[in-house]
């Protein structure tokens, strides 16, 4: 039986006294706003020694969508590309939350992160985000000049909701002659399977909870939408997807729908690659301070997307 990282079952065994002392009230008790700043309260408290020398630029694209665009110090104009999506179930997260990751990506990559703060639920309901998605990268595209960037030699990526955000815009993208994707990294990405998976059946948290998946689906409201597919996943045709990295971890409610979803794209003909950190949680990417084997999969997963981009 795989045994958790020790220094994040010890974070964790630390929240579950703290939360014993002062329960918290249930999601739907909370106003979204409230559960955005706690949550990135938190993930700043961990993340608090990301590469320094990374240039980070505020912006607009597609009009009106945020995004912050980082550029490692020695990285070549032009440069490759990651146009990246920021995890929280489509209703939490921002830029703040991510922006060590980022820089980490950017560092150990080479290359050049553009990081998109899509609409969030449940003010922004589907499809606002998936539409956000879309929108940003077509305009990294479209104005890669401006940016530094080689539109021959641009990804898409992210994490939990955000690799959800990226896999929906590879697929959304593949017929454009214009915009030819060339990777998609997909960090433990919620797919949305039709069927629910062993993993989400078996594991109630931790850091992905239960009681918080039902919620971030509630306010999304997704299901029933006529577009509905370009966030379930599940029944999508892959069929001349770019090429992806998929990564899962052991201790994550998502893991077999990330793995199914890396032997799905190789069934229709892609190359795609499922790398397991089996001791590791979910959201792990941003939680670099709380274990040193977070570096390790950072600069391995960089370290990838490096060698996808060359």
């Amino acid at each position: 039986m795989t045994v958790m990282d020790s220094d994040f079952a010890a974070m964790l065994e630390q929240q579950a006294e703290a939360a014993k002392a002062q329960p918290q009230p249930a999601l739907d008790a909370l106003p979204p706003d409230l559960v955005r700043a706690g949550y990135r309260m938190q993930r700043q408290a961990q993340d608090q020694n990301a590469p320094k020398d990374v240039e980070a630029r505020d912006l607009m694209v597609a009009g009106a969508i945020p995004a912050r665009l980082y550029t490692p110090p020695g990285a070549p104009t032009p440069s490759a590309l990651l146009v990246y999506f920021h995890g929280g179930g489509f209703v939490i997260g921002d830029l703040e939350t991510h922006d060590g990751h980022c820089r980490r990506l950017a560092a150990g990559a080479g290359c050049r992160v553009l990081a998109v703060d899509y609409r969030l639920a449940p003010e922004h309901p589907f499809p606002a985000g998936h539409d956000d998605a879309l929108a940003a990268t077509a305009w990294a595209f479209d104005h890669a000049g401006e940016i530094g960037a080689d539109p021959a030699r641009i990804a898409v990526g992210g994490d939990s909701a955000g690799g959800n955000l990226a896999a929906s815009v590879a697929l959304d993208l593949k017929d454009d002659a214009e915009r030819r994707i060339k990777f998609q990294l997909l960090l433990y990405p919620g797919i949305w399977p039709d069927e629910e998976t062993a993993s989400r059946k078996a594991l109630d948290g931790p850091v992905l909870t239960r009681a918080a998946l039902d919620w971030f689906e509630k306010l999304l409201a997704a299901a029933g939408h006529p577009h509905a597919h370009r966030a379930m996943l599940g029944a999508r045709d892959l069929a001349g997807a770019p090429p992806a990295l998929v990564v899962t971890a052991g201790f994550d409610p998502l893991k077999d729908e990330g793995r199914d979803y890396a032997e799905r794209l190789r069934a229709a003909g892609v190359s795609a690659i499922h790398v397991e950190y089996p001791a590791l949680v979910h959201d792990f990417y941003i939680m670099a301070d709380v274990s040193p084997a977070v570096a390790k999969a950072a600069a391995d997963t960089a370290a990838a997307l490096k060698a996808e981009l060359a």
